[in-house]
């Protein structure tokens, strides 16, 4: 076996987080998107000592279980995996990714399975879309980044994984930006205008932000897009229309300078029960409704019973730390973006929680100015985890009881150790599905001292 050599397989299993795996000539062989029972043509990427990596070449045939896509962008795009998958096999397929990553460091827990999303389609209250071309010189596109291209943008105007509001709002824009002839911004060359259309639409609401980001180098009266847009026959309205300025270099999201085309620049959506102020930019789970089972889960881990004090370190805009107000006496949020600690404290006055404090800054350096011990913690940390030293400093607490939220089940199996091996026990692990079609699960573990 050589690099450069084509190979066929058949996928024999996948690990998370897309990871099909191909036996083959005593190795292990990676290749990425694809689904157990695949026969699949790749070609050698990279070689190690029992194991490689392949590049997915062609789909000889179709795993067993699979069935037609509900997207006609399926496979072309880069946001799904799955969803030539029955939403079950779905299920099945990430809760035994992640039981297989648990296992050999949790010790003897309860594995309580994966709960699905109530919506496994048109799920997504926020999406990100990129302007460019397909190929180099062709027309202008508003989508996603084509799968493993840095460049190519794919047309998403039949996504499924959004509400029928996001793609009307989509072909408007593309659609008009087309007849003005404008310019979308080339990452190498720096010229151009378009950059991204950041589009949220609120589940329980129906309250729609718009939000067009392009450079300022070219002075445009954005007034007949924000007439369009307002004609559009949409099932939510309106909250706002916003237009950003980012002349950084660098290919994210972000603002500059923000002008009010029409609204306000935030919206509101419903959590259990709750009320929660949205900014254009401000972290909010992208499934509104998957979010109630997953904090559903978490309260149910938690408990009913009073306590004193409770952390919400990692907290976001506090969703977390609101849902558990009505429990403690206090609980105290630890976030280091500012901006979502600002819409922490304007969501718990909002919805008349006067026991909540959102503290702003690093949880390793925080924890070492909070006066008051907790008596629970809950951790809902990013995707790479808990820096080594804050989970020292957090094991060294000693409550009797943690709750551990992860978005990247690899992350949680290697914080797991160190807080087993800081004396404390797995005692409950359960999945819930906020990303349906794609490679991502969510996964709470309950710990005792």
């Amino acid at each position: 076996m050589k690099k450069g050599e084509e190979y066929t397989g058949v996928v024999v299993r996948t690990e998370f987080p897309n990871k099909g795996i191909v036996e083959l000539e005593d190795r292990k062989i990676i290749v990425k998107n694809t689904v157990p029972g695949q026969k699949i043509r790749f070609r050698i990427a990279k070689l190690k000592q029992g194991r490689g990596e392949g590049t997915l070449l062609e789909i000889v045939e179709k795993a067993p279980e699979e069935v037609a896509s509900a997207c006609p962008h399926f496979g072309i795009c880069g946001g799904c995996v799955y969803q030539s998958l029955p939403y079950e096999e779905q299920l099945k397929l990430k809760a035994g990714q992640v039981k297989k990553l648990l296992d050999p460091v949790a010790g003897e827990y309860e594995f309580l399975g994966i709960k699905g999303s109530p919506k496994p389609l048109e799920y997504r209250n926020k999406m990100e879309f990129s302007f460019g071309d397909e190929v180099k010189g062709g027309e202008l596109m508003l989508g996603l980044h084509k799968r493993g291209s840095f460049y190519d943008i794919v047309d998403v105007s039949e996504c499924t994984l959004v509400h029928p509001d996001f793609r009307k709002i989509l072909v408007c824009v593309r659609d008009y930006c087309r007849e003005q002839g404008l310019p979308y911004y080339h990452k190498m060359s720096h010229e151009g205008y378009l950059r991204h259309l950041l589009v949220r639409r609120a589940e329980k609401t129906g309250e729609i932000l718009v939000n067009l980001v392009t450079i300022s180098q070219k002075e445009l009266s954005l007034e007949p897009l924000k007439e369009r847009l307002l004609s559009l026959p949409l099932e939510g309205k309106f909250a706002g229309i916003l237009h950003s300025l980012n002349d950084g270099l660098a290919d994210v999201v972000r603002s500059e300078k923000t002008e009010v085309l029409y609204g306000e620049e935030y919206f509101y959506e419903e959590i259990l029960g709750l009320r929660f102020k949205i900014s254009t930019y401000s972290f909010f789970q992208t499934n509104s409704l998957g979010a109630e089972v997953l904090y559903s889960q978490a309260r149910e881990f938690i408990g009913e019973g009073n306590r004193k004090v409770v952390y919400d370190l990692y907290s976001g805009t506090g969703t977390i730390a609101q849902l558990m107000a009505p429990a403690a006496e206090k609980v105290i949020g630890v976030e280091i973006i500012e901006e979502a600690v600002e819409a922490a404290r304007e969501n718990a006055a909002g919805n008349g929680l006067e026991n909540c404090e959102f503290i702003a800054g690093d949880v390793l350096k925080v924890l070492d100015s909070i006066e008051e011990k907790p008596e629970y913690i809950i951790l809902d940390p990013p995707r790479d985890g808990i820096h080594p030293k804050a989970l020292q400093k957090i094991i060294a607490y000693g409550v009797e009881r943690m709750v551990y939220i992860s978005c990247k089940p690899t992350s949680l199996a290697r914080d797991l150790e160190a807080l087993t091996a800081g004396g404390y026990r797995v005692e409950k692990v359960v999945c819930v599905d906020m990303f349906p079609q794609t490679a991502s699960v969510e996964t709470i573990a309950l710990l005792s001292k």
